[in-house]
């Protein structure tokens, strides 16, 4: 458990950045697996372990600024602002295009959509003139809760709304993620509590702000997975895969980093410490165990979609496949994603639970496309996502950080090698 621990340390730490496609955070997690997988004498299934893949990605390399006035007048009013701290009180959305507005003792007004504005005429007609006013060059700012009803709008109100400098979405939990493409106005998620607090409120005026946003859609980013192997001792042409993404939302701004230590740290490390478990002579299977690290998960599953277009082992030879993600707790036991769909299988990992008590509790779900194993799903490959339940719920945020609890890790592992052995 020391060196799981020191897996998670090392692979959250702030000089991977987050993992992501700023500062080449995912070369440098890259690099770190590939010295792993070499000392542990995996067979590389690819030059150097790496499968090599295009990503597009939009990112924010540079500043995230956003400073609220929250003075008593319809002015700015010096010593009354309040700069928010991007991760803490605010994020960027993930499609968000580059702006600046306001600055230095200067601000300028966002209008905040009272729900009013979806159901009648004459609120509509208001908002309209506001936003198509000469002066105005600010935004506009709505709970989450309303974005979905911002197609029900009459269309000149849409697009004056989508043509804003920037649209502000009050949010109860800043929860990040990646796009492919980016949107041609600044999109700002703020945490409710905070702008409640902070946000000066006058009829529709929500608050006075100066923003700026730095940001950069990156096309063809070249990313990758890795893939070694260990030769099964009769049958090395049969394989089971094991996977688990490495990769996480990268860096925010110049300051703020996503750890990802529970998504995924956690995952890497138990595949990590399988592939040293069936890397010694005595524990070597008959059939052979590949183990892929898998690339741009945060990003939509692009990495393991590209494996399975670019298997480098025919998918019609994989036994079984085991995705492991957010393995940092497990209080409440795990889930196992398809196991509705494979109850076969299922019912072999709660007999082995059954004897071996290793975890609280195994409960099914069915097919979800919500991590790596899904693509090989949809081709026909049998396959579990494993995750754990209960404990710590910090998840794609700043503070998804170790030290973790680890409850079930060590359960989880050996549940992993019985139902491993059983195939």
């Amino acid at each position: 458990m020391a060196r799981v621990r020191h897996t998670i340390a090392t692979l959250a730490a702030p000089r991977m950045h987050g993992r992501g496609y700023v500062r080449h955070g995912d070369q440098h997690a890259a690099a770190y697996l590939r010295q792993r997988f070499r000392q542990l004498g995996l067979q590389p299934l690819a030059p150097d372990y790496t499968q090599p893949f295009p990503l597009d990605v939009n990112t924010f390399p540079g500043r995230l600024n956003l400073e609220l006035d929250f003075g008593m007048a319809p002015f700015p009013v010096l010593g009354n602002s309040r700069r928010l701290k991007a991760g803490e009180d605010f994020i960027a959305a993930p499609e968000s295009g580059p702006g600046r507005v306001g600055g230095p003792l200067s601000t300028v007004p966002v209008i905040r959509l009272d729900t009013l504005v979806f159901t009648d005429v004459a609120a509509q007609e208001q908002l309209l003139d506001r936003l198509t006013r000469p002066r105005f060059g600010g935004g506009v700012v709505l709970r989450a809760a309303d974005v979905p009803r911002l197609a029900t709008l009459p269309a000149p109100l849409r697009q004056r709304i989508d043509s804003a400098a920037m649209r502000f979405t009050l949010v109860p939990k800043l929860t990040a993620s990646l796009s492919p493409t980016q949107a041609g106005q600044v999109r700002l998620d703020v945490l409710e509590s905070v702008w409640n607090t902070y946000a000066w409120k006058r009829g529709a005026l929500a608050a006075l702000v100066a923003m700026r946003v730095e940001a950069e859609l990156k096309h063809g980013y070249q990313t990758q997975n890795l893939v070694g192997m260990l030769p099964g001792t009769t049958q090395p042409d049969s394989f089971v895969v094991v996977t688990a993404h490495y990769d996480h939302l990268g860096t925010m701004g110049r300051r703020t980093y996503f750890p990802g230590a529970n998504d995924n740290a956690s995952g890497t490390a138990m595949l990590l410490e399988l592939a040293a478990h069936y890397a010694r002579p005595e524990n070597r299977p008959a059939y052979s165990v590949v183990f892929i690290a898998f690339g741009a998960e945060e990003a939509g599953l692009v990495g393991s979609r590209y494996f399975v277009q670019h298997p480098l082992v025919p998918l019609a030879r994989i036994r079984f496949l085991l995705n492991l993600d957010l393995l940092g707790t497990g209080e409440e036991g795990i889930t196992v994603v398809n196991g509705r769909i494979l109850p076969a299988y299922f019912q072999r990992l709660q007999q082995l639970n059954e004897a071996g008590h290793f975890v609280p509790a195994i409960a099914a779900r069915g097919k979800a496309a919500n991590s790596d194993h899904y693509y090989f799903t949809e081709s026909g490959v049998p396959a579990f996502f494993l995750y754990t339940r209960g404990g710590p719920t910090a998840y794609h945020d700043t503070h998804d950080q170790p030290p973790l609890p680890l409850t079930a890790f060590s359960g989880v592992f050996k549940l992993i090698i019985g139902f491993l052995a059983s195939m």
